[in-house]
């Protein structure tokens, strides 16, 4: 491994998926828990690292960005869903 993250890796589902967790759990301690729902927050990540990546891997197109839209949701769910999963084996643990 020569770099966390690259490019063409994060148009991939997997790289896309961490970039996203990680971005979003860094978000929600900046105090923006409070102001915006965690979940609407993995969506924007999503949206970003997606649109971010196909931008500079292939340039701008309308229609990858449609695809972008749909694929954040896609994306963030699995983001959250993987969170959710850490914090119950962890509350699971502490019992």
């Amino acid at each position: 491994m020569t770099s966390f993250f690259t490019w063409q890796g994060l148009v991939t589902y997997s790289d896309a998926v961490l970039a996203t967790a990680v971005i979003t759990q860094f978000l929600k301690d900046l105090k923006l828990k409070n102001r915006l729902p965690a979940r609407l927050v993995s969506y924007l990540a999503a949206l970003t690292v997606l649109t971010a990546a196909t931008f500079v891997t292939s340039g701008f197109d309308y229609r990858k960005l449609i695809l972008n839209v749909l694929n954040a949701v896609i994306v963030a769910l699995a983001a959250n869903g993987a969170f959710d999963a850490v914090n119950e084996a962890q509350l699971k643990k502490l019992r």
